[in-house]
């Protein structure tokens, strides 16, 4: 596993860039152009509740690096289950979500597929510095794909990308020429990118401290094993912290809003 937390997401960073050529055009929008440092609120990461590539296994990179786990969350109707994890020493770190899909509430088939995939990694692989930056561990035909689409666009995402960095997260609070998100999401639409409008293009207010919004993944080219098809890859976030009754800023997330942002990926 990595000892340099930095190191761990400049990887993440660079293995994301490659599927994700979006994310240079944000990065102009709100770094270069405005002459200042686009600061990653936090990164997130898919998985399947299996044996030994779980939610917790993802975590133990992170905690092995001083994280800690802060918060849970439920996603029913997606049969998901996440959690967030923060650097208490160094709370300008990004914040980490990990979320895994909870197999043994799918149909008897989805689970055969995916239990199948896994059955042909090293799951001793998770342990490696660059696994959570690795990709796919297994073949997959296009047809394999669509169906897991059918049930879960959740599981059919991990099955053809696997490991990486689903997307980062530009913080808002950081941005000094960018007062809201909705200032945010016209620039990107300006830009020519368009944004995920599951929910509003804005999901979240300050009544729950946290405003979000998101692109629409790129379509990117990725090789199965009967040929290479454009599918959706990763996005880029917005979000926007508002502070507690305390002063302090609100560092977790919604799950009605984090709901919607899954579907960023969404096949369209």
């Amino acid at each position: 596993m990595h000892t340099n937390v930095n190191t761990l997401f400049e990887k993440l960073w660079e293995n994301y860039l490659a599927v994700t050529p979006s994310a240079v055009t944000v990065h102009e929008l709100f770094g270069q152009t405005q002459g200042q440092e686009v600061i990653n609120d936090h990164i997130a990461l898919r998985t399947f509740n299996l044996p030994k590539i779980g939610l917790n296994d993802l975590a133990g990179h992170f905690e092995a690096l001083g994280y800690e786990a802060c918060g849970e969350y439920h996603f029913v109707a997606k049969k998901l289950y996440a959690k967030h994890f923060e650097h208490p020493q160094y709370p300008d770190l990004p914040k980490v979500f990990i979320s895994e899909l909870l197999l043994e509430q799918c149909s008897e088939s989805l689970q055969k597929t995916i239990r199948g995939l896994v059955a042909n990694m090293d799951t001793d692989a998770v342990t490696q510095d660059n696994f959570l930056y690795s990709g796919r561990h297994w073949d997959i035909d296009y047809p394999t794909y669509q169906q897991l689409l059918q049930e879960s666009e959740f599981a059919a995402w991990v099955a053809a990308w696997g490991y990486r960095a689903n997307h980062f997260t530009v913080s808002n609070n950081h941005l000094s020429e960018f007062d809201s998100i909705e200032q945010i999401n016209q620039a990107v639409k300006d830009a020519g990118l368009s944004l995920n409008t599951s929910g509003g293009e804005i999901k979240g207010s300050v009544d729950v401290m946290l405003e979000q919004s998101s692109t629409l993944a790129d379509k990117h080219p990725l090789a199965f094993s009967d040929g290479e098809r454009a599918i959706p890859s990763c996005f880029y976030e917005f979000a926007k912290r508002y502070p507690k009754a305390d002063g302090a800023l609100f560092t977790g997330f919604v799950a009605e809003s984090a709901d919607k942002i899954f579907e960023s990926t969404n096949a369209r």
